[in-house]
């Protein structure tokens, strides 16, 4: 089948190209001659269209093609050439249209969120607006994962993203009486303090607003991830997650939230809030499965929040042991699931996967934490995790001190799931008996929660009653909606 595919100029790609420098410039250009030979074999003849006063442009009006004069004005959009390819059928089409490049979505995710938090920070200092700023970051976003993916990344993201935010802002800074005294800080090169991103995350995730809002306001505003990324990953509409952004950012200006940093007598209650925002970032990605794999990997994000926050709070010892837990988390993913996408036990976990690396690197962190003598519930819990990821078989779990660290953990943050893995350690160290006493006072909170049930369910099977067990794993089953622990419960209900 032949088709036609036509070059469209747009404003945007002009701007964009000024704004190139000679070597960016030039890798634009080889980028463009790499695309045509690799296409050589597909494509049948082109040619650059007539200047753009004397083209004829077809468009659609109400579904009608409607030929009008000159380019698409109100697009701001010129055919400047075409092509004539020749693929098999329409499906492989598309990918003659999608220039190659050697930026991953990796790579990008990694550039955007390095450079996108700074330059919010920096622009709610110039602009004195939150909200316009992070609409201004928001804009420079999205255009540079349109860019991006077909030009490459730039030599200096950084400068593109403020380029294209400062082109932006300019209409928003006109309307102002002091337009000029701020045009003069929207300079390049920025450099915001460090404080100024610590002022940024205090602020997304400021006690008066929803978690969900402060999740969502953290990733889009630090993070650089737009609304479609965010509803992906946590499977929401877009308009959900547009939502809560749009109320968060009135929040923050009808409220007069202020841009700073906590004073010392509020900064622990207020470190707890951004570090919860964290914590549930790495939940929520942890437990994806494997076919969620592909929309957003949380637990980079939330790795990537942690390590910022210790850059900048390096003597806060519950930050360290966030980010000691998470990374000993991500050292022992490879083991997690089966080649096809099975949820893999720990006891079953083939351990020569794990990171040896990483794990030993996460517990000098933890250490290093610990040497502060001021113990926290992260560092506990990364402790507990840095038991099991140190030994080397299951039989060698040390137990003992893993209830100890629960007990521990109790004693600084109660709280009913805290028990319920308590009681599966308790398992080990005391018998099955001694864990189902204990989990039995569990029985009132936790009754709609399904691992408490798929944990009695394994108790049961370790008393010998596995009639009971079978109706537990039932019950666990109807409370979880993520597919690989309904295929563990659905095995053990078969195998039962």
């Amino acid at each position: 089948m032949k088709y036609v595919l036509l070059f469209v100029d747009t404003e945007q790609f002009a701007n964009d190209l000024q704004a190139m420098g000679p070597a960016e410039r030039e890798r634009a250009y080889q980028q463009a001659e790499e695309w045509f030979a690799d296409h050589a074999g597909t494509l049948r003849g082109g040619s650059k269209l007539r200047p753009p006063e004397t083209a004829t442009t077809v468009r659609l009006e109400g579904g009608e093609p409607v030929i009008t004069d000159g380019p698409f004005v109100e697009g701001k959009e010129v055919v400047s050439g075409y092509a004539e390819i020749e693929v098999a059928d329409l499906d492989e089409a598309p990918g003659v249209m999608s220039p190659g490049t050697d930026a991953s979505h990796a790579q990008l995710a990694r550039v955007v969120r390095q450079h996108a938090g700074q330059l919010a920070a920096s622009l709610v200092r110039v602009t004195g607006d939150f909200a316009t700023a992070e609409d201004l970051v928001q804009d420079a976003v999205v255009a540079a994962l349109q860019h991006w993916p077909v030009e490459g990344i730039p030599q200096r993201p950084d400068a593109w993203l403020f380029t294209v935010a400062r082109r932006r802002g300019l209409d928003a800074l006109r309307r102002e009486g002091n337009y000029r005294a701020k045009l003069a800080q929207l300079q390049w090169p920025v450099q915001p303090d460090p404080d100024e991103r610590l002022r940024l995350i205090f602020t997304c995730c400021h006690p008066a607003l929803p978690r969900q809002a402060q999740i969502a306001l953290t990733l889009r505003v630090v993070c650089g991830l737009t609304s479609a990324q965010i509803a992906r990953a946590f499977l929401v509409p877009e308009t959900t997650v547009a939502q809560r952004i749009t109320r968060a950012k009135r929040k923050i200006t009808d409220a007069g939230i202020p841009y700073r940093i906590p004073a010392d007598d509020e900064l622990g209650a207020r470190l707890t809030e951004v570090l919860a925002v964290i914590y549930l970032l790495l939940n929520e990605g942890y437990l994806a499965t494997a076919e969620q794999a592909h929309s957003r990997d949380l637990v980079d994000d939330a790795e990537w929040l942690a390590s910022l926050l210790h850059q900048l709070m390096p003597t806060e010892p519950e930050v360290a042991g966030l980010l000691a837990l998470i990374r000993l988390h991500r050292a022992r993913a490879a083991a997690r699931f089966d080649r096809e996408g099975g949820l893999v036990l720990l006891q079953q976990q083939d351990r020569s996967r794990w990171d040896r690396e990483a794990i030993a690197e996460a517990t000098r962190l933890l250490a290093r934490a610990a040497k502060q003598r001021r113990p926290g519930p992260y560092q506990l819990q990364a402790a507990i995790v840095a038991c099991h990821a140190d030994a080397e078989r299951w039989e060698d779990t040390d137990w003992e001190q893993i209830v100890l660290l629960y007990d521990m953990l109790l004693a600084l943050a109660p709280s009913p799931v805290t028990r319920l893995h308590r009681a599966i350690a308790l398992r080990y160290t005391s018998g099955p008996r001694a864990a189902m006493t204990e989990l039995n006072t569990l029985a009132g909170a936790l009754d709609r929660y399904h691992l408490y049930h798929a944990t009695r369910a394994e108790l049961l099977r370790d008393l010998g009653d596995l009639h009971q067990a079978q109706a537990a794993d039932r019950l666990a089953l109807e409370l979880t909606a993520n597919p690989a622990e309904q295929a563990v419960l659905q095995q053990r209900i078969t195998w039962t």
